[in-house]
């Protein structure tokens, strides 16, 4: 018999059970350690970061507060910056290729909660990965929806909900998030 925990890691359907939850609080152990240690103290936060992360690159910022479900599913490259505020709802992998720029209040959201209501009822969740290239600005208030590829040098304007795929090199904003020119 394959645990919930196990079917979650492997983008299965899933019920978000104990065994789920007592995982979700571990790794949130991880992230309020992280978010009380003092800017004062950049290894001490640098540690955590790796601790915290599935990987993390050279020259990364993340300001406090930043919020993870897990942490161990989120990995970012080289130069990366994360404003206040960021969630990163990793249930399913986030990642943020080299020297991507995130404003305050961003949100990535992987799960997926079925629609039917019994289905919610009990617990049920999946989730689909969001991956992020190089070099792309995220505005302040942006959210990412679950499965979402954003391609390498775009940028997203401030309070977009980027709903589909968008391409490398392009201007986007408004909700949904649609490309208004390349950039």
């Amino acid at each position: 018999m394959t645990s919930n925990t196990e079917r979650m890691s492997a983008g299965d359907w899933y019920i978000t059970d104990e065994s789920v939850l007592d995982l979700q609080r571990e790794r949130q152990t991880l992230m309020e350690q992280y978010n009380a240690t003092p800017v004062a103290d950049p290894l001490g936060r640098r540690a955590l970061l790796i601790e915290l992360f599935g990987a993390v690159g050279d020259e990364v910022e993340v300001r406090s507060p930043v919020y993870v479900d897990y942490g161990s599913n989120v990995r970012i490259g080289t130069g990366v910056f994360l404003n206040y505020g960021c969630q990163l709802a990793d249930v399913a992998t986030i990642t943020l290729g080299d020297h991507c720029q995130v404003g305050p209040n961003v949100q990535f959201l992987t799960p997926v909660h079925p629609l039917e209501a019994q289905r919610r009822k009990d617990r049920w969740e999946t989730a689909r990965p969001i991956t992020i290239g190089a070099n792309v600005w995220i505005g302040g208030g942006v959210i990412i929806c679950p499965g979402v590829t954003v391609g390498d040098d775009t940028v997203i304007g401030a309070g977009a909900i980027v709903t589909k795929d968008l391409p490398a090199g392009v201007l986007a904003v408004g909700n949904p998030a649609k490309v208004v020119r390349e950039l």
